[in-house]
């Protein structure tokens, strides 16, 4: 297996000068070196094609020990030094001091046709910055991870890649829901890519321990491998990377409304400075439209990360990186123009985006109007999301509002509730959207052919990664394959797995893994 090695984190930023793997405050660094946990029994689930296409390894190398070694890390690359990263946080809106990589270790970096990819382990083992956990990882959650990161870069929403899971044939004990009920469930590892697996507490941690050097070291060393359009000098150049990421953050968070995903634990620790979709936890997709819903059980009293207050976080949580940034501009001026630009580009692409789901292309100064109704009336009775958006581009210009209604019906859990004042708000709205597309010069089949490409038709419901997890810990994987080739196709019709384009089976509303998650993993 021949790589590209190109390890500039490592080489150009600060290391921890304690080289002992063991759980202390890490000062004065962005990093310490440490070696993943050999494991009893290793073995691959799952090979994403895609990404050993995208990082130049053949399949002939993806099916050798080597392969294997390396990416359950049982075996560390030569010329390679793997390392923990070092961060701060800010969770459910408290800092949280210093938390850094604590189940994810870092391998190498290389480059591939022009592409940068930092190759890292979750679960391998304990790091300096595991705390009290043992830095290992099980299979539910490594499926889900597996599984979600892929289908979300289908999708279209900017995110980290998955590369490979595995079984590390140890047993690790876990709390599902903290409840005191602990159990052992099969270890796993989740060989996982990216550009690079930065976060807002990086920055933080340096801020708050006031050690500007290498704050300054770390943010020339992003903008210079990351942002390298940012050409200007100075104080300039930071405000330039506040805006850029404020850009990104706006454009990750617009997809995760558009296709119905739920982070459900937006701690400044989780998002990435380079706005993808980082680290997988307790995630989940909306199945009945709910600005109120989290998947976070931990989440669940103040609701902190629900799906309509994702907008809101990630603002609240530029707003902590523009603190860490100060010291490197000491103008707070400058710094709350970029932040106050946020609510206008959210509120003008999400506009764009709703737009787009309901097939809108020309102007209307009604068109805001329209969206807040349906948003409204969506959550008269619970309908599903995914169903409902991807059936509405099935109306046309010509029908009726009872004819609009019945091409959405199967989107509804309970059509029976569809009556007296709820029944007349959807016949209100369905009649206004008609007389709206009315308005529009594409035809029907045009403006379907549009809504399609922004309304998946298969998303990875909760209760579908739970089927695959409980089949996996009986030692069945096909679900996962077949999961993870469906989903490379969200928007395609594909007949033969029309099955998976259905509601929320009732055995599911209530099951742990379908409704109910958390962080442990």
């Amino acid at each position: 297996m021949q790589l590209n090695l190109d390890n500039t984190f490592t080489n150009e930023l600060p290391s921890d000068k304690n080289l002992e793997n063991s759980r202390r405050q890490v000062v004065d660094a962005c990093f310490s070196y440490v070696t993943p946990k050999k494991t009893t029994n290793p073995s691959l689930v799952h090979v994403s094609d895609e990404m050993l296409t995208e990082l130049g390894i053949t399949k002939e190398d993806s099916k050798t020990d080597n392969f294997l070694q390396i990416f359950t890390g049982n075996k560390v690359l030569k010329n390679t030094h793997p390392y923990a990263m070092c961060y701060g946080g800010h969770q459910f809106g408290n800092w949280a001091g210093q938390l850094g990589d604590g189940r994810a270790i870092n391998l190498f970096e290389i480059l591939h046709k022009n592409k940068r990819w930092a190759l890292q382990l979750k679960g391998a083992g304990e790091t300096p910055y595991s705390r009290t956990a043992d830095g290992l990882a099980v299979l539910r959650s490594s499926i889900r991870e597996y599984l979600c990161s892929e289908a979300m870069y289908h999708l279209g929403v900017p995110t980290t890649r998955a590369l490979t899971l595995s079984l590390s044939g140890d047993e690790v004990l876990r709390d599902v829901l903290y409840n005191g009920n602990r159990a052992f469930e099969k270890g796993a590892i989740v060989s996982r890519a990216a550009p690079n697996f930065i976060r807002f507490g990086s920055f933080e941690i340096l801020s708050a321990r006031q050690n500007h050097t290498a704050l300054q070291q770390l943010t020339d060393y992003t903008i210079k491998h990351f942002y390298p359009e940012i050409t200007a000098t100075g104080k300039q150049k930071y405000l330039e990377f506040l805006a850029k990421v404020r850009n990104n953050t706006i454009e990750m968070i617009i997809h995760w409304q558009r296709v119905g995903f739920v982070h459900g634990v937006m701690n400044t620790d989780n998002m990435s400075i380079l706005g993808l979709t980082i680290d997988y936890g307790p995630y989940g997709w909306l199945e009945g439209f709910d600005f109120g819903w989290t998947p976070n059980t931990t989440d669940a009293q103040h609701k902190r990360y629900r799906f309509g207050n994702q907008s809101y976080i990630g603002l609240w949580n530029l707003f902590k990186l523009a603190n860490a940034l100060y010291p490197l501009i000491e103008e707070a001026e400058p710094l709350q123009q970029i932040l106050d630009g946020y609510n206008f580009l959210f509120k003008e692409q999400y506009e764009t985006m709703m737009k787009s789901k309901l097939g809108l292309i020309q102007n209307n100064d009604t068109d805001s109007e329209l969206i807040g109704k349906l948003e409204e009336t969506l959550h008269l009775i619970e309908t599903d999301m995914t169903i409902f958006f991807r059936n509405l581009s099935n109306i046309s210009k010509e029908d009726s509002f009872s004819k609009a209604i019945e091409k959405i019906t199967d989107a509804f859990y309970s059509p029976i509730e569809l009556k007296d004042d709820i029944k007349q708000h959807w016949e209100t709205w369905c009649a206004q959207y008609i007389e709206r597309l009315q308005q529009e010069t594409q035809t029907n089949e045009q403006r379907k052919q549009q809504m399609d490409t922004v309304n998946p038709k298969y998303v990875l419901r909760n209760y579908m990664a739970q089927l695959a997890i409980d089949d996996a810990n009986k030692g069945d994987y096909n679900l996962i394959e077949e999961f993870y080739q469906l989903l490379k196709q969200p928007y395609s019709e594909q007949p033969q797995h029309h099955k998976w384009f259905s509601k929320r089976p009732e055995w599911a509303r209530n099951k742990v893994g379908c409704s109910m998650l958390s962080c442990s993993s």
